[in-house]
């Protein structure tokens, strides 16, 4: 165990050792344009293509046939929400769209900008435990209804959405279903098909694999209008030079969970466990936020209403454990979290929560120093 406990997981895991290489071996294997015509471009071709398919069918795509779903690589899963949402609605007039309150800003922002062009939003609020209130999205579905954006699993909370509910009342109105699954992918199983959806990006840093690409995952009947252009490549939707290495890098990452998921799985729900009972026993104040729900195993988003977050925070990270105030696009701020405040909870709890996540490189002692660390910053921020 090193000095360092890393605990921010849900921003970025760690690549892994046996991804690195493969990426390393692709990178001098594949140094053809894989849009060439002759045998090493062939060659690359193929090792993209290899990829593309195995990533599809590990996210619960189908994979054979004339109705074979469709994964676009893309750099990552904010250009994967970005595609899905422009590209999907390109054509139509302006209508209406449905997406939670507590979504990632990949997919707030691009809505924002889909309002101000003339859509209609709609925003389903969430419990107190930060569960989606499939009731209320029943009652805003209507005619006008074009898309509705939910994500899989809470960046912040690690609470997992009613996906299957959801699905089924966008089925009952034969609207399309996106989900961000950034962080539910090479966590859990996916299952694109099992829950109908239609559309599904996620991004390879999240479980393990390389910075610089995700993906979209789209139904095979989907028609997903290109943002970009310039070239042929993925059928026009997302031109440019595909990055072979990157593909199998994920790939690898991928693969790599769904041959230890059960045991990662069970990994994971210890670490949990142990890590919130462990604080909780000792600082009387603690609050699991979003405990009661059905949440992510590697995530646990903890308020220490007692102290201020921000010097907390600062503490931890001279005591050499790294976590975050929120998603990463705002860790380490001190703004209140949107998802927090949606869930409406205490303002003493939305103020002072931190998040904590781990992944396949954590190990058992890392938890039990980190707990040591975290009480320890705690009693001398009290005093």
């Amino acid at each position: 165990m090193t000095d360092s406990i890393y605990l921010d997981h849900n921003a970025s895991a760690p690549m892994l050792p046996q991804v690195a290489d493969a990426i390393r071996e692709a990178s001098l294997r594949f140094g053809a344009n894989p849009a060439s015509q002759h045998r090493a471009g062939q060659d690359a071709r193929r090792a993209l293509e290899n990829a593309r398919e195995r990533i599809a069918e590990l996210l619960g795509g189908k994979t054979t046939g004339m109705d074979a779903d469709r994964l676009i690589f893309t750099s990552g899963g904010t250009e994967a929400n970005n595609l899905v949402l422009a590209g999907m609605l390109a054509s139509l007039a302006p209508g209406h769209l449905i997406t939670s309150a507590i979504e990632h800003p990949a997919i707030l922002e691009p809505v924002s900008q889909l309002e101000s062009r003339g859509w209609r939003v709609t925003r389903i609020g969430v419990d107190g435990d930060g569960v989606v209130r499939v009731d209320e999205l029943r009652e805003a579905l209507c005619p006008e209804t074009r898309l509705v954006s939910i994500m899989a699993a809470n960046n912040e909370t690690g609470v997992l959405q009613p996906l299957s509910q959801i699905a089924e009342a966008c089925l009952e109105h034969a609207v399309a279903l996106h989900t961000d699954a950034a962080q539910l992918a090479g966590k859990l199983p996916a299952e694109f098909s099992q829950r109908s959806l239609t559309a599904l990006s996620c991004a390879a840093h999240k479980f393990h694999g390389p910075v610089g690409i995700g993906a979209l995952l789209v139904r095979h009947d989907v028609q997903v209008a290109p943002q970009m252009w310039g070239g042929h490549q993925q059928a026009g939707v997302r031109p440019g030079t595909e990055m072979v290495a990157l593909a199998v890098g994920m790939q690898v990452a991928m693969e790599a969970w769904h041959q230890d998921a059960e045991g990662r799985l069970e990994r994971m729900k210890k670490f949990q466990m142990h890590f919130e009972e462990q604080i909780v026993a000792v600082i009387e104040s603690a609050t699991v936020i979003g405990k009661l729900a059905r949440r992510l195993p590697n995530t646990s988003n903890i308020a220490f209403p007692d102290i201020d977050r921000q010097p907390f925070f600062l503490a931890l990270d001279q005591a050499g454990v790294a976590c975050s105030t929120g998603s990463a696009c705002a860790s380490g701020s001190s703004e209140a979290s949107p998802v927090l405040e949606a869930m409406g909870l205490k303002k003493e709890l939305v103020e002072s929560a931190l998040r904590f996540s781990w992944g396949a490189t954590t190990v058992a002692a890392e938890i039990d120093e980190a707990c040591r660390r975290i009480i320890k910053a705690h009693k001398h921020l009290q005093r």
